[in-house]
């Protein structure tokens, strides 16, 4: 080349390149990395369930049937031989114009004594109520009702649970949840801290949990409450029933999830409910 001032001109210009170059691959390669170690690390992060991924799970769970998970009830006596131990004795669909009833009521289908207190409970519950609205026929407050439930055994553990919806007239909904756990290999109720052990869970931990859920929960109705919303759920964080020995309605659903429900509808007039889960 006849020039050298454009022969150093094109040299320098060509390392300016490939230092740039270099550096911009370096850059690609070190964002790379780093993005292949943090989708790494994502895909080891176990998401726990949204509350309301928990609550539509929760209601999926009514299907008015029996989960054996295995189990064989041969050995088991029965009340009713040709049927299942848990079973809908009470099917009722009825659309009159002063109500709607959709019922599915189960028994437990187990001679036993303790079969017939779980039993004499859900007659209590349920079954006098519909009796009730039907009696009632009162055009005034027309009425919506239904019940569904689901059972599952998890080992030798039943467990029941039955949902129930209302609708009075003007009245807001309510939703009542009852449970029923049973020892099959004793006759006896299982109390939730038992199901905590079966899960290898801490007591301590499940507590917190529950104070957690709950607390959240108050704290989002609270700020509804302050944006001017009336119909709005107030908990008492200092009541002894969200101590977990006091739990009053818990069950294991299929592949041992453990569920415990506090559903404010059993006492009042209202569908709010908190779901504490332990898959």
């Amino acid at each position: 080349m006849k020039n050298p001032k454009v022969l150093y001109i094109l040299i320098s210009i060509f390392c300016v390149f490939a230092i740039i170059a270099g550096i911009y691959a370096q850059f690609i390669d070190g964002n790379s990395n780093e993005n292949t170690v943090q989708t790494g690390s994502d895909a080891n992060i176990v998401q726990e369930k949204t509350q309301q991924e928990i609550s539509n799970d929760f209601n999926a769970l009514f299907t008015n049937t029996l989960n054996l998970g295995g189990f064989d009830t041969t050995g088991i006596a029965k009340l009713d031989n040709t049927k299942e131990i848990v079973y809908s004795a009470y099917d009722v669909e009825r659309n009159t114009e002063n109500y709607e009833l959709n019922l599915h009521i189960p028994v437990i289908n187990i001679n036993s004594e303790l079969s017939n207190t779980f039993n004499r409970s859900t007659l209590t519950t349920f079954i006098n109520k519909a009796n009730e609205i039907i009696e009632k026929n009162d055009s005034s407050m027309p009425t919506l009702y239904s019940v569904d439930y689901a059972a599952f055994i998890n080992d030798n553990v039943l467990s029941v649970v039955i949902k129930s919806t209302l609708k009075e007239g003007d009245s807001s909904q309510r939703i009542m949840i009852q449970t029923y756990n049973y020892n099959l290999s004793t006759n006896t109720e299982v109390p939730i801290i038992d199901l905590i052990t079966m899960k290898q869970l801490n007591r301590d931990e499940v507590n917190n949990k529950i104070m957690q859920v709950v607390s959240a929960a108050a704290q989002e109705d609270q700020t509804l409450q302050d944006m001017g919303y009336n119909q709005v759920y107030v908990r008492d964080l200092t009541n002894e029933m969200y101590i977990v020995e006091n739990a009053g309605a818990y069950f294991l659903g299929a592949n041992r999830d453990l569920y415990i429900v506090y559903a404010y509808g059993n006492a009042e007039f209202t569908s709010k409910m908190d779901i504490i889960y332990f898959e």
